[in-house]
């Protein structure tokens, strides 16, 4: 938290080593994300997008018990690779975002600082949010689609999958769109995300704020329960917030790489033929193994980056 020094910001290089910092503690914890949440963001993905009428999974369980019969345990990492390395530069890039916004707000246009507001904290997280949709939805297609290869398999006996690895996946994208590729659903992606992140980074950092003044100490001081409280805090209320978008996001990046062969033109169409799917509940379909990864993952990640931030301080 910036606080109110009547100084100029402390010039290019503290600013840099404060970029550097936070790409640090967002790599680290994009690591932590996806170790903790990749077997939960498997078995949601693949009850959202099982096609109506021939549903393979009768619910999480069912859909963690088949997979392991299927794959075996390492089934609940399919596609693992393109998280991993992806999560690790796409939280360095979120988290870089983010604390280069609450620096942004909170100067003022003399060059001094003042403190952030929860309305900041909310906003910081807002644009978090825009920016990351830009690393998060190539990184999320070519998962989606890895992962969607199994349900089409099994739905149908006479498909053959079109590629069986992320790599694969990502040369066939690139012959086919180009650099367009790999955003398929971006839009769906943005509108997820710029609520989704205002709500979750801005949460985390408010109550980290509220505690640590009820206790009389810094955010820095603030205990660990307090930390993990407040990010498990923040990752519910994100996927609380949104579900429904990210299950047309997931359908959308699931869909067909041809664009000629598509069942959804844009996200209006994705929503209106899901609507006709099932109504509301399919857009909540894959919402209890969404949730129960959202505490523990996004606590284990945030408490990462924000202990290592902690630890790194950085003057200017």
């Amino acid at each position: 938290m910036p606080d109110n020094k009547q100084q100029q910001g402390g010039g290019a290089g503290g600013g840099l080593k404060k970029v550097a910092r936070d790409v640090f503690a967002g790599t680290c914890g994009g690591i932590v994300v996806t170790l903790v949440g990749q077997p939960f963001d498997t078995v949601k993905v693949r009850l959202q997008t099982q096609p109506p009428g021939k549903q393979i999974y009768n619910g999480p369980i069912d859909c963690v018990r088949k997979t392991i019969q299927w794959e075996g345990p390492t089934g609940l990492y399919k596609g693992v690779s393109s998280p991993l390395a992806g999560q690790m530069f796409h939280r360095a890039a979120m988290f870089a975002a983010f604390g280069y916004a609450k620096r942004w707000i909170s100067t003022n246009p003399d060059g001094t600082t003042r403190p952030l507001t929860a309305a900041d904290l909310y906003k910081a997280g807002a644009i978090t949010g825009f920016t990351a949709s830009f690393t998060e939805g190539p990184i999320d297609f070519y998962k989606s689609q890895v992962q969607y290869q199994i349900i089409k398999t099994q739905t149908d006996s006479a498909y053959k999958p079109a590629f069986t690895s992320v790599f694969q996946c990502v040369r066939q994208t690139l012959s086919i769109n180009g650099v367009k590729g790999p955003f398929q659903g971006l839009g769906a992606t943005i509108l997820r995300n710029v609520p989704a992140n205002s709500v979750y980074l801005g949460s985390f950092e408010f109550l980290k704020m509220k505690w640590a003044a009820a206790k009389g100490i810094s955010t820095a001081e603030l205990p660990a329960l307090n930390v993990l409280a407040a990010a498990g805090t923040g990752g519910l209320l994100y996927w609380s917030s949104i579900y429904p978008i990210d299950v047309i996001k997931s359908a959308m990046q699931t869909d067909s790489i041809n664009p000629a062969e598509r069942q959804y033109a844009n996200s209006i169409a994705a929503a209106k033929a899901l609507w006709k799917d099932g109504g509301i509940r399919r857009f909540y379909k894959g919402f209890t193994p969404c949730i129960a990864r959202a505490a523990p993952a996004n606590a284990f990640m945030l408490y990462t980056v924000d202990k290592i931030t902690t630890l790194i301080p950085v003057q200017g």
